[in-house]
Parts: structure tokens; C-alpha cells; sequence
């Protein structure tokens, strides 16, 4: 592969590396061996998590009755605990006490360890990595968040709480910089996955070259796994399923990466061996969505001469198809599923039924961030003279979890607002808005009670998007 760009970011890379610990040779250490033993490890890529990443975490834990302990302790100096466990609770945990210290003595003292002498899960909330370092390395509350996975419990944690789970530590400096990426004095994390490194908010900060250039070119040997915000994998053994709203990321694979990237991409509802480092299944291999039909389909825009196109298909959480048509290769490895943006025409009707006036009765600039915010979008935008949008399909996927999806697993019973059309089709009742009054340029499709949800963008005046997603609709539905 072709040497990529350097990364723009500081980073005390030669010390770091030199620091570093190695890993033993193959012959000598056996079989790979990266997640836990027992119990679950659940990382998440920071950002706004959706109900589906925090039920995960209560079922891995042992249901809603499981003594289970947020540590809010990389957040700053002003911790205020009675907003710690929100959304734990909001999730249904009835238990959820709060361990915070930043006193390494009291880490270590047998009457604060006890607390939590019975949990099934442990919650790092995110911050800066460092102050979780500087207060339970090495001491008895350490080994107590180890003795949860022993017991069969999970240990998870979002950001900065992701990245400590790792064995070594990226963005770890002591300070608030977090683009140093490999600091000396910082370069060890918890190790619930070993011989791996985490990275986080990935895609939302356009971060995903930095894992490479700083770190994974030099250490071939060391696994690196990032996600983006609001997604998680969720690892039994070496086992990790991708769960949530985006996407996540491999370094090192022992498979081919994306084409002209130094990662491969994994979508929720994939999984993937961490130990032998391969693709175990990709949740679109169920789908029928193989490569001639989209092609016949989508194929006309893959040179890019009718300004490209967007697809999303996913079904009960998992995506089956999120890819892009004619768009190359965006600064930073952007997925190109995120950027460039597509004026959305009629689609624009959904966000705007969303908004809510300000007390003057004007939509305010506070107004459309509220949208913005809703499902954790991360690049929508709204033209206030016009009153359209301009977004991509990842954060529509984004809205759609965060405005219609309840909870995980429920049937989606609500009736979304106008544009949507409500439509019975082939005995399926669907709702469905496109880019223009006679379904073309661009779609939006749900199927409520298969829980599948399409979403076509073009930048083609031209294109019957409501056909295109018919087909696909039809595709998915019908039985193998």
C-alpha cells in the first residue's frame, strides 16, 4: 500500500514506540488471544449513545436488577454525580452506584473497594484517559474492575472510558491536548483487550488516518479497532460484534482493507475474529444484496458523471448496505457514505417536523442544533432561507434511530409526521417521502413492522428513486 499522507497531529511517536512494551513472537505465545476469558468487554465510540449500546450492557451485565458502577473519574474536576448513570438508568438499570476517586490511596483501601465487591458491570465514562490512569493503575479497585470480567460480568466504557480498555493506550497525554497520540509516560491502558489499541469519535472528528500514521505503520503486530460515535463492539472471547448507529474500523487485519485505506470498515450487525483477525460474517451476506443486483441498480452512478449517490438498507439495527456511488476518496478517509452532503428536497419535511419554536415563536439558531442532535447527527444542515436540508445518509440513519426507533427489539408503532406518505404495498403497509412529488432524486422508505428501513440520495434530478427503492425493498423482503 501506498505511503500515506503524515499525521497532523503532535505526537511523541519515536519515544513512545521504543517505550513501548513488545509483543512476544507468534511461535512462542500460541493462538492469539485478545478479549476476555469470560464475561464481555463493550466499547463505544463516545458521543450520543442510543438506547440499543446501554441495553446491551445491562443484558451483558445480568438484566436490570445487576449491581452495576459508573466511573465517571476522566471527566473534569467538577464531576457533578447526580447526572452520573442517566443513561444506564433511562435504560432500565435499577441499580447504578457511582465510584469516583482521584486518590490513589482510596483506590486502594479495602472499605472503598468493597463497594463494589458484588458487581456484574463496570461504566468508564469519557474525559481525558489520563485521570483514569493516575487513579486505579495498579491499585485494588483496578483488580476489582478485573475481578467483574471473572465473574462472567462486563466492563465497558465510552471515549476516553473506551480507549482504557485497551492494553495500550492512544491519547493519553496529561493534558487537555488529546491529539498527542502516543504519549511515554502514558502508553499503558487497562488491557481487557489485549495486544490492541482503541480509538474513538473517529468519523466525527475526522480522526481516522491517526491510528496508522502515529502507530499501527510501525507496529504491525499490535490489533487497532476505532468506531465512531454512538457505536460499539461488543466482545465475548475474541469475538466482537459491531452494534449502534455508524461504523467501525480495523488496523492491521490479516484481510484486505478498503480500497486506498489503511483499515477495513465493518458495519452494526458484523462480526469479527479479534484473534485471528478475519471477518467471522458480514450482516449484509443475509440480504440478497449481492454485487450484480446493485449494480443493475445503483451501477449507472458509479463514474460519477450524474453526481454520485448515497445508500442506506438496514434492518432491525443491522446495516446491510451503506455505500456510496461515484464519490472518491475524502480528506482524512472521511467515509464517503458521510461527505459530500445532498440537498434533500422533500426529505427536508421530516427534520423540520422536528423542530420546536423558541419562546418568541421563532426557529432559533438553538432551535435547529436541538435537531441537529437528534440520533447524534454530525454534519446536517439547514439553509433558514430556504428551510431544506442538506445531509448525508449515515446521519439520516442517525435521525431515524433517534426519532423513531424506541427501544431495541419493540415494533416501531409510531406514526411518523408529514411528508411521510403511509402506503400499503404488496400487503405491507409502508411510509415513504421522496426527493420530489413524483418520487424522484431521492427516497426515504420504512417498513415498520419488518423494522427495515431505505434511503436513497442523488444528486440527479433524473432518477426515479422511488423504483430504486421499491426494488431494494423487494429484494430484502422476499425470501431466499
Amino acid at each position: 500500500m501506498r505511503r500515506l499522507p503524515s499525521l497532523l497531529v503532535t505526537s511523541l511517536l519515536f519515544t513512545a514506540c521504543s517505550r513501548a512494551p513488545k509483543s512476544q513472537p507468534a511461535a512462542s505465545r500460541g493462538a492469539i488471544k485478545v478479549g476476555p476469558e469470560k464475561g464481555s468487554v463493550l466499547v463505544v465510540g463516545g458521543g450520543q449513545q442510543g438506547p440499543e449500546i446501554f441495553a446491551k450492557f445491562i443484558e451483558l451485565a445480568g438484566g436490570p436488577d445487576a449491581l452495576i458502577v459508573e466511573v465517571p473519574t476522566a471527566g473534569d474536576d467538577s464531576i457533578d454525580v447526580r447526572t452520573v448513570g442517566r443513561g444506564l438508568r433511562a435504560a432500565g438499570a435499577k441499580n447504578v452506584v457511582v465510584y469516583h476517586t482521584t486518590s490513589k490511596a482510596v483506590a486502594d483501601a479495602d472499605t472503598f473497594v468493597a463497594k463494589i465487591a458484588n458487581a456484574r458491570g463496570v461504566w468508564f465514562g469519557g474525559g481525558r484517559h489520563y485521570r483514569l490512569v493516575n487513579s486505579y493503575m495498579g491499585t485494588k479497585s483496578q483488580r476489582a474492575f478485573e475481578a467483574v470480567l471473572a465473574r462472567g460480568g462486563v466492563v465497558g466504557g465510552s471515549s476516553a472510558g473506551a480507549s482504557i480498555l485497551a492494553s495500550y493506550l492512544v491519547r493519553g497525554a496529561p493534558s487537555s491536548n488529546n491529539r498527542i497520540m502516543n504519549h511515554p509516560d502514558y502508553l499503558t491502558g487497562f488491557g481487557y483487550l489485549r495486544n490492541t489499541a482503541v480509538d474513538q469519535h473517529v468519523v466525527a472528528r475526522e480522526r481516522l488516518p491517526d491510528l496508522y500514521d502515529s502507530l499501527t505503520i510501525r507496529r504491525r503486530d499490535l490489533l487497532a479497532l476505532s468506531e465512531d460515535e454512538g457505536t460499539a463492539w461488543v466482545v465475548r472471547g475474541d469475538t466482537a460484534e459491531l452494534i449502534g448507529r455508524s461504523k467501525g474500523f480495523v488496523y492491521n487485519s490479516r484481510e484486505l482493507t478498503d480500497q486506498g485505506k489503511p483499515f477495513m470498515t465493518l458495519l452494526p450487525g458484523d462480526k469479527f475474529d479479534l484473534g485471528a483477525r478475519r471477518v467471522i460474517s458480514r450482516a449484509a451476506s443475509a440480504s440478497r444484496l449481492d454485487g450484480t443486483f446493485l449494480d443493475d441498480v445503483f451501477g449507472v452512478y458509479g463514474n460519477g458523471v450524474r453526481g454520485g449517490a448515497a445508500v442506506m438498507v438496514a434492518r432491525d439495527g443491522k446495516v446491510l448496505l451503506n455505500r456510496a456511488y461515484g464519490i472518491p476518496i475524502q480528506p482524512r478517509f472521511t467515509p464517503e457514505t458521510a461527505v459530500p452532503l445532498f440537498d434533500l428536497g422533500r426529505l427536508s419535511g421530516v427534520l423540520n417536523a422536528a423542530f420546536v419554536p423558541d419562546s418568541t415563536g421563532r426557529m432559533s439558531v438553538a432551535s435547529i442544533r436541538r435537531v441537529q442532535g437528534i440520533g447524534g447527527m454530525q454534519r446536517a444542515r439547514y439553509d433558514s432561507v430556504q428551510l431544506t436540508w442538506r445531509a448525508n445518509v449515515d446521519d439520516l440513519y442517525r435521525f431515524e434511530l433517534g426519532r423513531f426507533v424506541v427501544r431495541p427489539g419493540a415494533r416501531d408503532t409510531n406514526t411518523p409526521p408529514a411528508p411521510f406518505s403511509i402506503e400499503t404495498v404488496n400487503g405491507q403497509v409502508r411510509h415513504a417521502v421522496y426527493g420530489t412529488d413524483d418520487g424522484m432524486r431521492n427516497a426515504w422508505v420504512r417498513y415498520p413492522a419488518e423494522r427495515l428501513v431505505i434511503m436513497v440520495l442523488t444528486n440527479d434530478s433524473t432518477a426515479d428513486a422511488r423504483a430504486m427503492a421499491q426494488r431494494v425493498a423487494e429484494r430484502v423482503l422476499t425470501p431466499r
